[in-house]
């Protein structure tokens, strides 16, 4: 009723209808919605996917002088996409939570190849 223009209850007119930038729930879903539950579920979901990628770096790499394996991004695209379609996106979301290095802000399949992924 706070959003109907038409409503004439001056209690509901009265309350804000939406949150505001300052405001820590800005952006986000009601507290206990099924909405924040699939949010909570996705986030999960993830950071399985990046374990499970850094695990495979791991696995398929080579160690070297500094102790970070390593390994390219031709190599590590073809054992990884047998599991997911999504290796790109999951290299992205590991990089941004400081768990791998590589050098340009995209890898394209065959473009790339050579580029080199740092487990870190």
């Amino acid at each position: 009723q706070r959003k109907n223009p038409f409503s004439s209850d001056d209690r509901l007119a009265s309350k804000p209808a939406h949150t505001h930038r300052g405001d820590p729930t800005y952006g986000r879903p009601p507290e206990g919605s099924r909405t924040e539950q699939r949010g909570k579920d996705a986030h999960s979901h993830v950071g399985k996917e990046v374990e499970e990628l850094c695990l495979i770096i791991r696995r398929t790499g080579e160690v070297g002088e500094d102790g970070h394996v390593r390994v390219t991004f031709g190599q590590l695209f073809e054992t990884y996409v047998t599991i997911s379609n999504k290796v790109v996106g999951i290299l992205l979301r590991a990089r941004k939570h400081g768990l791998v290095h590589f050098e340009g802000e995209m890898l394209w399949q065959g473009k790339d190849d050579d580029v080199v992924i740092t487990l870190l």
